[in-house]
């Protein structure tokens, strides 16, 4: 039996695929203690892994409600808060060498689990980055989609190269590379930079927990696998609210909007949805944080609901509307129904234009999204029969495969690959 360390990074949509990792770790025999922010830390025992709270849910709670948290641009500043992350990487990495027993340990960790990264090389521990979606894997082949929506994927490739180098040396490593130098230097380590795309990522293991049809990372290197998504949404710990189970069954499929577990300042989204509702005379269900984001006044054929597990909900839904978020998205795409996307910031647009590309989504983009814009496309994808039948057969193509299996079986290979203690 070993002991795995999961560091995610992030909201629901980050974490949940981990604790659905460590469920099937667990279930395999192995210790698990997930490592991240302390809102997360009732999903994790709930589900028999130990827990330890990095970032408390003060500070969450202040990233969540920022109000450029989901701005294209803005965002990141919020995402790689130097401050926050000056707080959160020592919580993290003592956390880590506190429970490190070479040979046995193996650490887990998200795109942007600098701790785990920096544990692996002043301590030695195995270590394996787990991209949640294809844009984080950075890949020249197959390059994402920008924020805004422009699609760089026709760009020769030395292009393609230099946007990255350009984006990393004059936004990401200003941010991301001060808070980890600084602590490298405490533990006698040299100064890293492109540390997004070129450090950040474990030299072990790359795992990427989405399908090879949805992201096909050609140019991802030897240690790279593809597992598929890890789907986990603590339905059994955090069940249908009884008041919308009864909604969802009297009446025709409701259109379901979500726009992040983080979302915070989504009001004219959900304002739209429930013009886009009136208009079309269909039912709709919010899925959103309660709080002055959701219209005070809802006709009698909208509900609202804090949380549900998409799970249950999705595949009693008409269509879905969401942000882009990859857990929703893999939800959705699971339970085979259409989507409207509304990307806003970071991957969204990427994995909104994948799932375009697979015929069973399309975009609408925040500047436009107003209720007789949100109308008009429901009014097409609700009547796209091709569209509808994309959407089963997606949802049949993610029913063949046990990404959770995979996941395990590549980071236990990872169990003994200890290197050199250098600290």
């Amino acid at each position: 039996m070993a002991h795995f360390l999961l560091l995610p990074v992030g909201s629901h949509g980050d974490v949940h695929p981990f604790v659905g990792l460590g469920v099937g770790l667990r279930d395999r025999g192995h210790e698990v203690t997930v490592i991240t922010a302390e809102p997360f830390r009732g999903v994790s025992v709930r589900n028999g892994l130990a827990f330890v709270g990095t970032t408390s849910t003060d500070d969450y709670n202040a990233m969540a409600d920022h109000p450029d948290l989901w701005h294209p641009s803005k965002g990141l500043r919020v995402v790689l808060d130097k401050d926050k992350k000056r707080k959160s990487l020592p919580r993290a990495f003592a956390a880590i060498r506190e429970r490190y027993e070479p040979g046995t340990t193996v650490a887990v960790g998200g795109s942007l689990a600098h701790a785990g990264r920096i544990a692996h090389d002043a301590l030695g521990i195995p270590f394996a980055t787990v991209h949640l979606q294809p844009l984080a894997c950075c890949s020249v082949a197959d390059p994402p989609v920008a924020a805004n929506g422009m699609d760089g994927t026709w760009l020769p490739k030395p292009l393609i190269r230099l946007a990255y180098w350009s984006a990393e040396k004059w936004i990401t490593d200003p941010l991301a590379a001060p808070p980890v130098n600084e602590f490298r230097h405490t533990l006698g380590l040299p100064p890293v930079k492109r540390v997004i795309t070129k450090w950040s990522p474990s030299p072990q293991r790359v795992l990427g927990l989405f399908p090879d049809w949805f992201g096909p990372i050609q140019d991802g290197g030897p240690n790279f696998r593809h597992a598929g998504f890890v789907m986990f949404d603590d339905a059994n710990g955090r069940q249908t609210p009884p008041p919308l189970n009864e909604f969802l069954a009297n009446g025709p499929p409701p259109v379901v909007f979500s726009f992040g577990s983080a979302m915070r300042n989504g009001r004219p989204y959900f304002d739209a949805a429930v013009e886009a509702c009136r208009l079309l005379n269909v039912r709709g269900v919010l899925l959103g944080k309660s709080g002055e984001q959701i219209p005070p006044t809802l006709p009698p054929n909208v509900m609202h609901a804090d949380y549900a597990p998409f799970s249950e909900v999705f595949p009693k839904a008409a269509c879905v509307v969401h942000h882009g978020g990859i857990g929703t998205s893999a939800q959705a795409m699971r339970a085979g129904v259409p989507q409207l996307v509304m990307p806003l910031a970071y991957d969204q647009a990427d994995n909104g234009t994948r799932m375009k590309r697979l015929g069973v989504a399309r975009m609408l983009f925040p500047k436009r999204f107003r209720g007789p814009a949100v109308a008009e496309q429901l009014k097409t994808l609700t009547r796209d029969e091709q569209a509808k039948q994309n959407a089963r057969q997606v949802a049949d193509r993610l029913r063949e495969t046990d990404a959770v299996a995979t996941a395990c079986k590549a980071v236990e290979e990872l169990i003994g690959a200890d290197v050199r203690r250098s600290v």
